[in-house]
């Protein structure tokens, strides 16, 4: 175990025998740290679980109160899973609602000055570029890359292997498999790039690809749409996509802003 002289670790922590600890570090109440978790000097911790092998860059941020007015001092707290790296000035909420988390699964990149609200859930392999901001509730699906100053509403949901442009926006979930961008966001076809790098088969690609030129054309409505590629797509993946557009609370940004596709039940 290598700690700085001048890090503050609370009594209550738990830490393992490999762990690096940098200068000026504070790891507060409740928190567990893995091993061969490394701590940049400076960083802060509290109410969190450090998974193994997961980096944490100087100035970060984890497990600090959740930035919502009705948490009122529940004990809550972040969970991080195992080989992730949390970079510089990165923030990480604890959960709001007396024993809730926020979940940050395997193999995830916060990168500087990123930040994850109260109650979000990332899975596996989720990239957050720098500066990347979701608000409370957000769901990120396995391998979805969130460009750098995207910002997300509370409450979406951003699909499995979705990848998002920087400098986007969008208050709607974020149809997986695809490539959106912009404000507010709109798809602009398959991530078929990032599909790949997971091992998705051509074949489906292609089928993915048809499944959103169907969605995004004008001569279809919702319901129309998704009928007509349960009829001409037999593909595990555009089923999945579809399984994903209604299920939305929020609606799917999928078509411009005056062709939303979208629930009757739009949360605010």
């Amino acid at each position: 175990m290598a700690i700085s002289k001048t890090a503050i670790i609370d009594e209550t922590a738990k830490i393992a025998e490999d762990v690096e600890i940098g200068h000026n570090v504070v790891i507060g109440k409740d928190v567990v740290i893995e091993k061969g978790v490394k701590i940049g000097a400076n960083a802060s911790i509290e109410f969190a679980t450090i998974g193994e092998n997961t980096r944490i860059s100087p100035f970060a941020s984890i497990g600090g109160e959740p930035q919502d007015l009705g948490y009122k001092g529940e004990k809550t707290g972040v969970k991080i899973g195992k080989n992730c790296w949390i970079r510089e000035f990165a923030t990480i909420n604890r959960a709001s609602g007396e024993g809730t988390y926020t979940t940050v699964g395997d193999n995830c990149m916060i990168m500087a000055y990123a930040h994850v609200a109260h109650n979000c859930v990332l899975e596996d392999n989720v990239i957050m570029a720098n500066a990347a901001t979701i608000g409370g509730h957000t769901h990120v699906g396995f391998g979805a890359w969130l460009g750098g100053m995207s910002v997300y509403h509370q409450n979406v949901r951003i699909g499995a292997m979705a990848i998002v442009s920087g400098a986007s926006a969008t208050r709607l979930d974020v149809l997986p498999y695809a490539k959106s961008e912009g404000i507010p966001a709109t798809v602009v076809g398959p991530n078929s790039i990032g599909l790949r790098r997971k091992g998705v088969d051509k074949a489906s690609i292609d089928a993915i690809h048809k499944a959103i030129r169907i969605l995004k054309s004008s001569e279809y409505n919702t319901t129309q749409a998704i009928d007509l590629i349960k009829k001409e797509i037999n593909n595990e993946y555009v089923d999945k996509m579809i399984e994903f557009i209604k299920t939305s609370k929020r609606g799917v940004c999928i078509k411009s802003s005056k062709q939303f596709i979208h629930s009757d039940n739009i949360e605010e």
